[in-house]
């Protein structure tokens, strides 16, 4: 009758202003409004005589769902902002993600800087070349990172996590300014060029293939800023920035959040590449005698500023985030504080024993011996193609704008693939990569003669071909990496206890890629004391990288299983 149709009037209309009430709540972060929607209701039903049993219990998921709706039907702004809540993270999440993507994003924006200024000094400074990589990173980088290794095992046994990284990271800032201002200005003082001179020239003919680590010697000082640059990549990336976040975050949301720190980062790789090529612009129409130190200085000043944010933000964590239970569980923290107890033999005996981290360092290990096979090749190509510093740093600037840009593309790509294919699918694509863009380069190489007449047709010489083609196999290479291969290193560290996650950090990051790269290093300096020449070894080099990229994806399968064990056994702890 009337009075039934009435009464479910009555009864639809409160019900969708209850539904609309609860909408604005959930948005406004409220979750116990759902709890509350039923209860202006049960009153009015009672006084029409209705059972509040009666209504409809809609399970919370759903209830949710619609509440958006209403909300969505009832206001044309509340459908799109609530989409956007719900994509978001929670703002715990938040707060702890936000400062670490914007120090990841300093970090990499310096380490650019840096990895192209150190090239530019070894590459052209006087009586040096392409040649004398090899011999920097086997007999200069690797002894250093050793040395770095040891001495950081015992900074850890002495202080916490916490000082360890603002002191180091203080001493590399300190290292760039006194280089850029006192050291580079007074090179010509402090380097030995006319006895290294004298020796080269009293040098017979069968001993002229050590010109290049005579030049080390030569220029000692530029050996030296090529070293902290090298560790700046291994100590700030890898082992300090990666080592801290490990210990504040979950495999669940490292998933999510870890392959978009590299969105950050590689914005970071298109504004440093920016910036190099604009000081080389100021440099271009400079009038100073020198005008390569003034460049130096504007360099390193971009880096002293980039690593003065990473300390302010690191601090920033270590009093907003690290004490915050809903950002950080407090038994992350207490592990963060926790000075490591195992002597430097104990912590060998014990990395040694674990296969583990024994795939954790053929992984990196494998991608540095890659690399540097082929890198090598293409620098050398690079400094005939750009004898000028000035050149070789402005193309160096834009290769780094175009690997930030490219790899930009890759982290979106990444992020499904996690999703989608797993941990083990991500950790095969880089050596996939490798293998692929390695087999272009060097065939380019090797069979360069039968592709004279497209060399013509595309209006360019077989040189510049080769800087183009290399760079695009560099930027492919790099933006795997950055996407792929290091979250899923990073992500691989988490489950582990405090003693593997920092000395077995230390010794794979920090001793491993300078290793890899000197693994490489080794193998070109065979060939070419075997063969003459580098040229003349490249049939052979390219048959080492196939091999060591097979080595590689057997051990990323390995470490894929024990990952997931790992992960599945904490999983039941939890």
């Amino acid at each position: 009758g009337l009075g039934g149709r009435l009464r479910a009037h009555a009864y639809d209309c409160t019900y969708m202003r209850v539904l609309r009430l609860t909408a604005a709540l959930c948005l406004a972060g409220h979750a116990h409004a759902l709890a509350l929607a039923r209860a202006p209701v049960a009153p009015l039903a009672a006084a029409y005589g209705m059972r509040p049993q009666a209504m409809p219990r809609l399970a919370p998921a759903r209830s949710a769902q619609l509440s958006m709706q209403a909300a969505a039907a009832g206001d044309g702004k509340g459908g799109p902002l609530a989409k956007l809540r719900a994509k978001l993270p929670p703002p715990a999440e938040l707060k702890k993600v936000t400062p670490l993507g914007a120090m990841f994003f300093f970090i990499l924006f310096a380490y650019t800087i840096l990895r192209d200024t150190k090239d530019v000094l070894v590459v052209t400074a006087p009586g040096s070349g392409a040649e004398i990589i090899p011999f920097l990173k086997t007999y200069v980088n690797l002894p250093g990172a050793i040395g770095f290794t040891v001495f950081y095992s015992w900074l850890s046994n002495k202080f916490s996590q916490q000082q360890v990284f603002t002191g180091l990271v203080s001493t590399f800032i300190a290292f760039f300014t006194l280089f850029a201002f006192v050291i580079y200005p007074n090179a010509a003082a402090l380097h030995p060029t006319a006895a290294v001179d004298g020796i080269v020239a009293a040098l017979p003919a069968a001993l002229a293939g050590l010109s290049a680590p005579l030049a080390i010697i030569r220029n000692w000082t530029y050996a030296v800023f090529y070293t902290m640059a090298e560790l700046w990549g291994s100590v700030v990336v890898s082992l300090l920035f990666w080592g801290f976040a490990n210990q504040v975050t979950k495999v669940e949301e490292a998933k999510r959040y870890y392959p978009l720190f590299g969105l950050g980062a590689n914005v970071a790789l298109i504004f440093s590449g920016l910036y190099v090529r604009f000081v080389s612009g100021l440099r271009r129409t400079s009038t100073a005698a020198d005008p390569w130190a003034g460049s130096l200085k504007l360099l390193m000043g971009g880096v002293s500023a980039a690593g003065l944010v990473v300390l302010a933000l690191f601090q920033y964590m270590q009093k907003k985030v690290m004490t915050d239970p809903e950002c950080v569980p407090p038994s992350a923290v207490k592990q963060s504080k926790t000075k490591t107890s195992m002597g430097i033999k104990e912590s060998a005996a014990y990395l040694a024993s674990s296969p583990y981290i024994r795939d954790l360092a053929t992984l990196v290990i494998c991608y540095g011996m890659s690399i540097n096979i082929v890198e090598v090749s293409w620098k050398a190509k690079l400094k005939a193609a750009f004898p000028n510093p000035n050149d070789y740093s402005e193309f160096m600037g834009a290769f780094s704008s175009c690997t930030g840009a490219v790899t930009l593309f890759m982290m979106l790509a990444g992020q499904r693939i996690f999703k989608n294919f797993g941990w083990g699918a991500a950790a095969l694509v880089t050596p996939t990569m490798l293998f692929i863009t390695g087999a272009i380069f060097f065939s380019l190489i090797l069979f360069g003669g039968s592709l004279s007449p497209l060399v013509a047709a595309l209006g360019t010489t077989p040189l510049m071909l080769a800087v183009v083609v290399g760079a695009a196999q560099n930027i492919l290479s790099k933006s795997s990496k950055y996407s792929l291969f290091d979250p899923c290193k990073e992500m691989a560290y988490i489950p582990l206890d405090a003693e593997a996650k920092t000395k077995g950090k230390a010794a794979v990051d920090v001793i491993g890629n300078p290793l890899g790269k000197s693994g490489g290093s080794l193998l070109q300096q065979a060939m070419i004391f075997s063969v003459g020449s580098l040229a003349a070894s490249t049939p052979y080099l390219a048959g080492c990288l196939f091999v060591i990229i097979a080595v590689w994806l057997r051990a990323a399968r390995s470490l894929n299983t024990q990952f997931t064990a790992a992960m599945a056994e904490e999983g039941a702890e939890a």
